[in-house]
């Protein structure tokens, strides 16, 4: 069951934000944002300014300042974003969201602690495909512009190993890039990937 089919809105609530690619959603720590279109990307950074990616969240997901402590944290949208505001108290089962959150943080740790960047990016590849992906006659395309840098960020990599390793995985047939920072998945050359 998605976390969207396990949250209704409440009567008062129908204040909707829309947000250009690339902006950031206001933070506020009285209430949350439930995501209605588009995609967002929670991120905070080291000292030195690594960025880090947290998360990445889509339609019917729940985010908000108020499931971290960390500083600095932000939400950047990677997408055109239509929000609601959601209060942090009365209507929701604040269990349910708090468990996407931590089921989402725990598979990006699984992802991220691999020994290789190719091997960490097939298997976040694999991840975009389930959350964010669709079927098209060549495998499965993760619908979403993502940059080299973005994906870099997630694994915490730099863009010029992640566009040699995008490359190379190109070049295995495992993968095709299309326009607009779109990737196909063929999912069926993966089953045969040694790892």
């Amino acid at each position: 069951m998605s976390i969207s089919s396990r949250f209704q809105n409440p009567p008062e609530q129908n204040t909707k934000l829309s947000f250009k690619a690339r902006s950031f959603l206001p933070l506020k720590h009285n209430s949350l944002l439930k995501i209605e279109t588009g995609v967002v990307r929670i991120i905070t950074w080291h000292e030195d300014g690594t960025l880090v990616t947290l998360g990445i969240w889509g339609p019917g997901d729940i985010v908000g300042q108020a499931f971290s402590k960390l500083e600095p944290y932000q939400i950047e949208c990677l997408t055109k974003v239509e929000v609601t505001i959601v209060p942090l108290e009365g209507w929701f089962p604040f269990t349910d969201v708090m468990l996407a959150h931590i089921q989402q943080a725990e598979e990006l740790m699984i992802i991220r602690s691999h020994k290789t960047v190719e091997v960490m990016l097939i298997k976040l590849l694999g991840w975009l495909v389930k959350k964010f992906g669709r079927e098209v006659k060549s495998g499965h395309l993760i619908d979403l512009r993502l940059t080299h840098q973005d994906i870099a960020d997630m694994l915490n990599s730099t863009r010029v190993t992640i566009t040699r390793v995008l490359t190379q995985l190109e070049e295995q047939g495992l993968i095709h890039r299309l326009p607009l920072h779109r990737i196909v998945l063929k999912e069926e050359e993966l089953w045969h990937y040694e790892i």
